[in-house]
């Protein structure tokens, strides 16, 4: 029985997780898709986070990916981190079957492991409030995409062992290879 395996990201899974992202996002205007770009330019970047890029592989091929990079969230002068999911993607012949839930829960896990207090998303809500995301409005955050209402999301972290407070609110900031997508 084949199982599926979820894993950080190591150097080797580059190339598989560009075919993953771009036959999960193709569109017929695009050569290639920005989400393979974003993930390319976050990896060169102080955003990029390696234990919270991960893989779903299915017999030993890499079927999915979930990946959670820096961002800040800025409130009068204090700067919190907190982390942005996305993308997430799931071969087309792998979808539906729950690797992709696996795969974003498993990354969500690793933050919640690392100590991490905050997530944003800006995606589908049906999908997404499954882990527990909500309107990020609601939590006092605001970005570039908080016009957008619903999909725009944010999710608290269960508080880790050191006790930290409650999550940050303000405005979340996003390193530079997010303005392209």
């Amino acid at each position: 029985m084949t199982t599926l395996r979820l894993r950080p990201e190591d150097p080797a899974d580059t190339g598989p997780v560009r075919m993953v992202l771009a036959a999960a996002f193709a569109r017929p205007d695009a050569a290639v898709p920005g989400e393979v770009a974003l993930v390319d330019e976050l990896r060169d970047g102080d955003a990029w986070l390696p234990e919270l890029a991960m893989v779903a592989e299915y017999g030993g091929e890499v079927v999915g990916y979930a990946l959670l990079s820096r961002v800040f969230v800025r409130s009068d002068d204090v700067r919190a981190p907190a982390l942005a999911l996305g993308p997430v993607a799931v071969a087309p012949h792998r979808q539906r079957v729950g690797h992709g839930t696996a795969a974003v829960q498993a990354v969500l896990d690793a933050a919640t492991e690392l100590g991490e207090c905050l997530v944003v998303v800006l995606g589908d809500p049906a999908y997404y409030r499954r882990f527990g995301f909500s309107r990020a409005d609601r939590m006092g955050l605001t970005s570039p995409w908080s016009g957008l209402g619903e999909p725009w999301q944010a999710l608290a972290l269960p508080a880790s062992a050191s006790g930290e407070g409650p999550p940050p609110r303000g405005e979340v900031f996003f390193p530079a290879p997010w303005s392209r997508v």
